[in-house]
């Protein structure tokens, strides 16, 4: 009996050494990551560093967003082409994960925008007399020289009646410059939560106008280049792991004694954008809801499945489920049947969102994208995140090696073909200037700045593809578009002058894509996958747009678990 104890400790001990040998041999948990130094938190924070990955929890859906999960589908591939221009050829292409506003940006929160820029950048001020104008969108386009609706064009941007309907009349340049503008104000209400900034508007010893209001990039840059580095407009800041030293006074209330938020913290949003063509499809499609494994069943015709327009389901047979043109004369239906519920617009989220859960990616209004339009995307393309349309730029330095931030004073402007006055930069945003040559010197991955036309239009597109531009005195156009009028003198002013030589076509390095169907549109339009155009200055009474911001970490709210590999010892 004793001898047996003896025998049973014994294997109680062989087994704790062996454990202990074990986990000397190897990490306990071989999946955590660990530093590369052996330096720790406190070691980092004495020489400035600090633990980016420290209180992190990835990131959050913007206001109004819903996540799109990125993956492969094919771009294109429409059941119908009455048209014959061919612009909708298959091509497979692979999408990264994204954020999309549920809802394309509604009158009341372009309001919004237009009340902001007309607070801050008043019109009786000579030095930003063009910008609030540049931003408010074109409200005739609702007239017809052979239909009444002067009620829309004095209406339907303000009054409260059409607060929740899309935003329309605004061209692509102005969607764009919403986009830069929604970023900053997005961040500014981060900051303000977090305690590092106070609401600007509410402080009396400053006056938020012109270049003096919260910049995203300059914050980023030198948070005290705003406000001429006036610190009473911080609060205390995030907080610094360092411990005070004994006989240290201790700080004011209210008085920054912290840090300010760095682009490694992960709590300044992402950009906000316009969607890219690739991007707008892929999310119109939803193609998820085909999916069997690894394989998508059948195509989709619209955003909804199905191939018809109407509802299936019992309790709303015979409802349309979007808002579009059900034929000549015919907007609505009859009154009383089930028709769309509207003769133009109508307000949004008055439908039943796609799989995704956006809403109106069929009907209601086309959306503006990024892309500048060609006829067709080449199957040699970029397979990966495909978009026409980059100029590379870098910052502006001065002589001293500080980024240049636009002043109230210098305010540039720039004449759209149509004649339209828009700013280049607002008065305190960080200026930008296309890089160089020398900047792109030994990379493999693009060689100049302007890459709108690349391997569509650029020179080496054209016969005189083995000379260089300084070699020829005009360069050749494979686009035989209208041509911008002369510019007059150095003010940017521009002769308003059509161009009187007979072209061929629109198609130009500023015309935009623009997708999907509309409350006037006939139902072959709403396929995600139909493509049309419109110069980038031009707006209509059915375009309309939606943000998008990139995800950023993992492509899914979804935690992967690999297998772990064995060890061998």
């Amino acid at each position: 009996m004793k001898f047996n104890n003896i025998k049973s400790i014994s294997k109680v001990l062989f087994l704790f050494v062996l454990i202990a040998t074990l986990t000397s041999c190897h990490n306990r948990n071989p999946r955590k990551i660990v530093g590369l130094t052996g330096w720790s938190a406190s070691d980092k924070s004495a020489v400035g560093s600090y633990d980016s990955k420290k209180g992190y929890k990835g990131q959050q859906a913007p206001p109004g967003m819903v996540l799109i999960e990125g993956g492969t589908f094919t771009m294109g591939q429409v059941q119908d082409d009455v048209l014959f221009d061919w612009n909708t050829t298959p091509v497979k292409q692979q999408v990264r994960s994204f954020y999309m506003d549920e809802t394309e940006v509604t009158n009341s929160e372009y309001l919004f925008y237009l009340d902001w820029m007309e607070k801050v950048f008043p019109p009786n001020n000579i030095n930003y007399e063009h910008i609030y104008q540049s931003a408010v969108p074109d409200t005739l386009v609702w007239r017809d020289v052979l239909g009444f609706n002067e009620l829309l064009t004095e209406n339907y941007l303000r009054h409260p009646g059409y607060a929740d309907y899309p935003v329309i009349g605004v061209s692509w340049v102005q969607a764009n410059q919403y986009c830069k503008w929604r970023t900053n104000r997005v961040n500014e209400k981060i900051l303000m939560d977090k305690g590092i900034l106070k609401p600007l508007f509410e402080l009396d010893s400053i006056e938020v106008e012109g270049k003096n209001h919260f910049d995203s990039e300059t914050y980023i840059q030198n948070p005290y280049a705003l406000f001429d580095g006036d610190s009473t407009i911080y609060k205390k800041g995030l907080p610094v792991f360092t411990k005070r030293k004994k006989g240290d006074p201790k700080p004011k209330r209210g008085v920054f004694e912290g840090r300010h938020a760095k682009v490694s913290d992960g709590i300044l949003t992402a950009r906000f954008r316009l969607p890219t063509e690739a991007e707008w499809e892929y999310a119109a499609k939803a193609v998820v809801e085909g999916r069997e494994y690894n394989n998508i069943r059948g195509r989709k015709k619209y955003a909804w499945s199905g191939k018809y327009t109407r509802n299936k389901d019992k309790r709303y047979m015979g409802d349309q489920l979007a808002n579009f043109k059900q034929g000549k004369g015919d907007y609505s239906g009859v009154a009383g049947w089930s028709n769309d519920g509207a003769d133009i617009t109508i307000q949004v989220k008055s439908y039943e969102p796609n799989a995704f859960g956006l809403y109106d990616m069929s009907g209601n209004v086309a959306e503006w994208v990024a892309d500048v339009y060609r006829p067709i995307i080449d199957n040699d393309a970029n397979d990966f995140n495909y978009f026409r349309g980059n100029i590379f730029t870098k910052k502006m330095i001065d002589a001293e090696g500080k980024v240049v931030i636009a002043d109230n004073f210098s305010v540039q402007y720039d004449t759209l073909d149509n004649g339209q006055i828009v700013p280049k930069a607002l008065p305190g945003s960080v200026k930008y200037l296309p890089v160089t040559k020398r900047d792109a010197y030994m990379r493999n991955n693009y060689e100049k700045a302007y890459n709108v036309d690349a391997k569509d239009g650029e020179l080496a597109s054209t016969k005189f593809y083995n000379k260089e531009e300084d070699e020829l005195e005009t360069k050749p156009r494979m686009y035989n578009s209208p041509v911008k009028p002369k510019v007059i003198g150095e003010s940017g002013y521009i002769m308003q002058q059509y161009d009187t030589k007979k072209r061929n076509t629109l198609i130009s390095d500023k015309t935009r894509v623009y997708k999907g169907g509309s409350w006037k549109d006939r139902e072959y339009w709403l396929d995600p996958s139909q493509r049309r155009y419109l110069p980038e200055y031009m707006a209509t009474n059915f375009i309309g747009f939606r943000c998008v911001t990139d995800r950023i970490g993992p492509m899914t709210y979804k935690r992967r678990t690999p297998i772990t590999a064995k060890v061998r010892y």
